[in-house]
């Protein structure tokens, strides 16, 4: 096969998976952009702060939890919101939270209190870890969705 035609195939796969973190992570904030580029724009630009709250409204979570899932202190969290909007790296962390919540949602039927108490319950195929401790982390929000995958397709974990 030419290398071109793999290199093709990467792109698709790519634009699929950002697509989907696009409209399933944006959904639950309030984003209305289902375009990959237009959500990057959006993150570099900084979130509104109603984004958080939406996400909040959306798992129930207390705003202490949510902070520490998103690794934003919740004083800055205060001052963000008089400022009306998070930094880029705090809008990037606020996404990931979404498309992981978004990824259990999906696991969950759609059924929004199983859905965190999924995230808030040790895993054993996360060798007991809790996925919302070890979604702090771009790495352990990967091998959280890696078993949200693994249990969607049947997979014993």
């Amino acid at each position: 096969m030419p290398a071109h035609a793999n290199k093709s195939r990467s792109l698709v796969a790519v634009s699929r998976v950002l697509k989907g973190a696009a409209v399933h992570g944006g959904a639950v904030l309030g984003l209305t952009s289902h375009r990959a580029l237009d959500l990057v724009a959006e993150v570099q630009r900084g979130l509104p702060y109603g984004a958080f709250e939406r996400f909040q409204e959306h798992t129930r979570l207390p705003f202490g939890q949510l902070a520490t899932w998103t690794g934003i202190r919740e004083r800055t969290l205060a001052r963000r919101k008089r400022e009306g909007r998070l930094q880029p790296d705090e809008s990037d962390r606020l996404l990931r939270a979404a498309r992981l919540y978004s990824s259990a949602l999906r696991l969950c039927g759609g059924d929004a209190v199983l859905a965190v108490a999924w995230l808030s319950a040790a895993q054993r195929g996360l060798g007991g870890e809790r996925p919302l401790d070890l979604a702090a982390t771009e790495v352990g929000t990967a091998a959280v969705e890696a078993l949200i995958g693994r249990v969607e397709h049947g997979i014993p974990s």
